[in-house]
């Protein structure tokens, strides 16, 4: 493939033309010889096309082309040259997929790809595993076809996954597995999925412990804060001088049982995944509660504190838990906004869900602190919970709740500027009053 193409077809077509005009100058016959000898070149030309339309069609990988003359030889050899390359490419690419498949292979862990509509692609071995998967039969099946848990198809419908799942194998309830899901390409799906039934053990002794503890302490602690206020009501008979001692083991006893009622109710959020009393709650009087409460804990501060709330979005879930983590947020506000601040409560509804802010003018939190606020016993600035009494426990309290509900906290704060914390329910958790929607 040395020479130019078309420079080597013009000069055989010259050749050619030449060659039928000597013809038709001995014979005479200038037109028969031209349309001959081009009727001849055509002949030839279609043979040689037939040659190479057979041998693409029939030859074998490193059957070598037929053998060609002029330009057809060097068609032929081109083809030749460019098929033994695409070759050796695509065995390049096959060694490196292969290469993928049995590290994969190896992987503890299971990896699945999906397609755009979440059918099953490939897996590892570790899949068949952990989710039961079978080869060949399942592939191009639903991955919700065959992991059926509920969770699973909420999670997967999902537009956000930032936090993973973990929820009981589907071939064996006593392994538990942790789900990640991401996207890529053209919105296929890659998941993830390891063992960790350890982890779960250490972490289900963990709660154990805790709620054991707890439970154990608060008889004790009952008792002496019964003795510490009859002690305080007759002070005056015992001892004038151990009267400030008095009050602040009181002080600090009913601090500890306010932590241990915390602790316990996060064991018992902890223990399942939905609430037992699933019912619509009128979020709009419970919040006007709420807001009662909160102004009477801010006393005479001087915060003025507005609730805005649609009477007729209704919250599917548990009314006590609800007002546990409501109240904190309202709670948090008035314990962090200065005398004479502004609190304002909002509760409605849209094509999204249904949503809560609770949004103070306070003293507000650096954005390092953020990523950590929902974690049990974290601190912002630890003078901060001496100082306003609190546990350490609310906001993962509150998270705990919103995760039971479908929801999630969604917090944002400029330090010396206030906070906002949002609480974002799905549309599945929503339900309308007939009667007020009828009104409106």
């Amino acid at each position: 493939m040395n020479q130019n193409w078309h420079g080597t077809l013009i000069r055989h077509m010259l050749l050619l033309v030449t060659g039928c005009l000597l013809v038709g100058l001995i014979s005479g016959y200038y037109g028969w010889s031209l349309a001959i000898g081009l009727g001849l070149y055509l002949g030839w030309t279609l043979k040689q096309l037939l040659r190479l339309h057979e041998w693409l069609r029939q030859h074998k990988p490193d059957e070598a082309p037929p053998d060609g003359y002029g330009l057809w030889g060097e068609v032929f050899d081109s083809i030749y040259h460019l098929q033994r390359r695409d070759q050796r490419v695509r065995g390049r690419l096959q060694a490196v997929i292969d290469r993928v498949q049995e590290s994969t292979a190896a992987l503890k862990d299971a990896v699945i790809m999906l397609d755009s509509d979440g059918n099953l692609e490939w897996w590892n071995r570790a899949a068949e595993t952990l989710l039961g998967l079978k080869t060949p039969q399942d592939s191009g099946q639903p991955v919700t076809n065959l992991v059926r848990h509920p969770r699973f198809k909420e999670y997967f419908e999902q537009d956000n996954y930032e936090e993973a799942l973990e929820i009981p194998s589907p071939t064996n309830d006593r392994v538990r597995i942790q789900l990640y899901l991401t996207r890529y390409g053209n919105n296929e799906h890659l998941m993830l999925v390891r063992d960790v039934t350890r982890i779960h053990q250490l972490e289900q002794m963990r709660k154990d412990f805790v709620a054991n503890v707890s439970h154990e302490l608060r008889t004790p602690l009952t008792v002496i804060c019964g003795y510490l206020e009859t002690l305080l009501d007759n002070v005056e008979e015992v001892n004038p001088r151990w009267s400030r001692a008095l009050q602040q083991m009181q002080q600090q006893g009913s601090r500890m049982q306010t932590l241990l009622n915390d602790l316990l109710l996060l064991a018992k959020l902890e223990a399942t995944d939905y609430p037992s009393d699933n019912h619509p709650v009128a979020v709009q009087s419970l919040l006007q509660t709420i807001k009662n409460d909160a102004q009477a804990l801010s006393g005479e501060r001087g915060q003025y504190i507005t609730l805005e709330a649609d009477p007729s979005v209704l919250l599917k879930g548990s009314e006590g838990e609800l007002r546990s983590a409501f109240s904190n947020l309202v709670f948090n506000a008035v314990k962090y906004t200065q005398d004479t601040g502004t609190i304002r409560i909002r509760w409605w509804a849209d094509q999204h869900g249904a949503h809560l802010s609770v949004q103070d003018s306070g003293i507000g939190i650096d954005s390092k602190h953020l990523p950590r606020l929902t974690e049990r016993f974290y601190r912002v600035d630890s003078s901060r919970n001496s100082n306003t009494g609190g546990t350490g426990l609310g906001l993962a309290i509150v998270k705990h709740v919103l995760l039971r509900h479908r929801a999630r906290l969604e917090i944002s704060s400029v330090l010396g500027h206030g906070s906002t914390f949002t609480c974002h329910f799905a549309p599945a958790q929503v339900s309308r009053s007939p009667a007020i929607a009828a009104k409106d």
